[in-house]
């Protein structure tokens, strides 16, 4: 194996409220996004490599917004979405799969708000822990001011050229938005400033 590859997978969630815990995650999902061995970075020809779960919910808390903006149905996640614990070590035996060259390294636009959750969910409900450690993760966010030489604040999304866009929608589907996020961060990461 050979742990100087990152391995990048791009991640997308869905959920009931703003913070883990108190709040549940109710969707997530994992898309192959390309690797990188510190010279070369490769993209995958197409983004069929993914990962989808729609989860039970952990508490009876939730934000009325939170889930008009996903439209998940949280009553239906009750009875019928899978146990954290098997989602989590399911996500945790994929994502190993999909490691075998190098490093996965957990991919997000912004992170922070996706890290928080999947980090909490695999520390909480995998008994293996976090395929991503406790810190590899990149944050496009980031990347993008610095290949724009932007401040973080205007970085996102809506601050993207035309040339690092991605031409899928943006459907608030974790799979739907991991697959576009894929295609943004790998637009990103072979961009030239000329």
């Amino acid at each position: 194996m050979n742990r100087n590859m990152d391995i990048y997978f791009s991640a997308d969630i869905e959920t009931d409220g703003s913070i883990p815990g108190p709040y549940s995650m109710l969707s997530f999902a994992l898309v192959y996004a390309g690797h990188f061995d510190g010279y070369k970075f490769v993209r995958p020809t197409e983004y069929n490599k993914t990962f989808y779960r729609e989860l039970s919910p952990i508490s009876d808390k939730f934000e009325a917004e939170a889930l008009s903006v996903n439209g998940l149905d949280r009553e239906y996640l009750i009875s019928n979405g899978t146990n954290p614990v098997d989602a989590m070590l399911d996500a945790y035996n994929w994502v190993q799969s999909q490691s075998q060259n190098g490093s996965p390294v957990f991919v997000a636009y912004p992170l922070s708000f996706d890290w928080s959750w999947m980090y909490w969910y695999f520390s909480n409900f995998c008994p293996k822990g976090s395929p991503f450690g406790h810190s590899r993760c990149y944050d496009i966010k980031t990347a993008l001011a610095v290949k724009l030489n932007n401040p973080v604040a205007f970085s996102g999304k809506s601050s993207l050229p035309a040339e690092m866009k991605s031409n899928k929608p943006h459907t608030h589907n974790a799979l739907d938005d991991a697959i576009e996020q894929a295609e943004i961060f790998a637009n990103i990461f072979e961009w030239k400033n000329n």
